[in-house]
């Protein structure tokens, strides 16, 4: 392995195939992009996907971002005007946030091109509607009552892979299902099956029962958020013993480290003194012995996390 495909790899929940993936590496300079909705705060469950294209970058791979406008309405998630202004404004915390190399391209620049339409009618032929339905459970808005615009909104994404030239489709593990799905279509359409890659998804600062969303905001933390803000919900997050489930172990794993490479412990010399971890894997081993209290955890996360936001606050507020 070479220091780039580790990169690459690093804090990956799945990747799809790592042999393709090698042999690609070998035949060129991949193409990689994430699309997101933008459909409301960008939060640190954005953020995973944001670090990981960081890596993508920093690895020499070609990144690109869609602006995914037109599928954020598709998902009932929003009108044009308000649209527009997330856009700009997601565009903004993803450059803050290390994306100051990459693509942006918006959905409204190519998706209604004659040859980009031709391709979404026969991925249409090719896919039933119980398919396009359970490709979109980890998505769709209302998805006890979904609409036909959230049917055509998988095979659009699909045809997202062919128009951007992509190799690399990465996303959150609720894209898996339409990325198995561009696997099988993709072919039929001309353009080759891409390599998937797939980050985790954050468990809610209320625990895992609940979901991160940015429209519950005592669930996440916005990345334009005020530092007390962060400190007060990091505070009362839950934080069990234990690796599974844990938002703040997560935290740990998939946001500070990546962006700082280590994480420093302030506390009192009668409960041990300060400490420094260079390691995700000797915290989370200090602290499932009990060598570190929950509280002092919380505490380096919180401080932890101001610093890798302070870039985006200070560009949007």
């Amino acid at each position: 392995m070479t220091a780039e495909s580790d990169l690459i790899m690093r804090n990956t929940e799945e990747i799809i195939t790592m042999e393709e993936l090698n042999l690609l590496l070998k035949e060129k300079k991949p193409v990689t992009y994430c699309g997101y909705e933008v459909s409301g705060p960008v939060h640190i469950g954005t953020m995973v996907a944001v670090l990981k294209q960081v890596d993508f970058q920093n690895s020499g791979l070609r990144t690109k971002v869609l602006l995914a406008d037109v599928h954020t309405h598709l998902n009932r998630k929003g009108d044009g005007k308000f649209i527009e202004e997330m856009a700009e404004y997601w565009k903004k915390c993803l450059i803050a946030g290390g994306l100051k190399n990459a693509e942006f391209i918006r959905g409204t620049e190519f998706q209604f091109n004659k040859d980009y339409i031709r391709d979404v009618l026969n991925l249409g032929l090719l896919t039933t509607l119980n398919r396009a339905l359970r490709s979109m459970q980890d998505i769709a808005r209302d998805i006890e009552h979904a609409h036909v615009s959230q049917m055509i909104y998988p095979l659009m994404q699909i045809a997202d892979i062919k128009a951007l030239g992509i190799d690399i489709a990465h996303g959150g593990m609720e894209q898996r299902k339409i990325h198995m799905l561009a696997r099988e279509t993709l072919p039929e359409i001309g353009h080759r099956k891409p390599v998937c890659i797939h980050t985790p998804l954050l468990c809610s600062l209320q625990g895992p029962e609940t979901k991160m969303s940015s429209s519950k905001p005592e669930t996440m933390i916005a990345v334009e958020e005020e530092p007390d803000s962060i400190r007060k919900k990091i505070s009362n997050a839950y934080c069990p013993l234990s690796n599974d489930g844990n938002p703040i172990l997560q935290i740990c794993r998939y946001l500070i480290f990546p962006g700082l490479d280590k994480i420093e412990i302030r506390r009192e010399e009668r409960f041990g003194g300060d400490i420094e971890f260079n390691s995700y894997y000797e915290l989370e081993k200090e602290y499932l012995e009990k060598k570190l209290h929950p509280m002092d955890l919380k505490n380096a996360v919180a401080e932890g996390l101001i610093e890798i936001l302070e870039p985006v606050r200070e560009k949007i507020l």
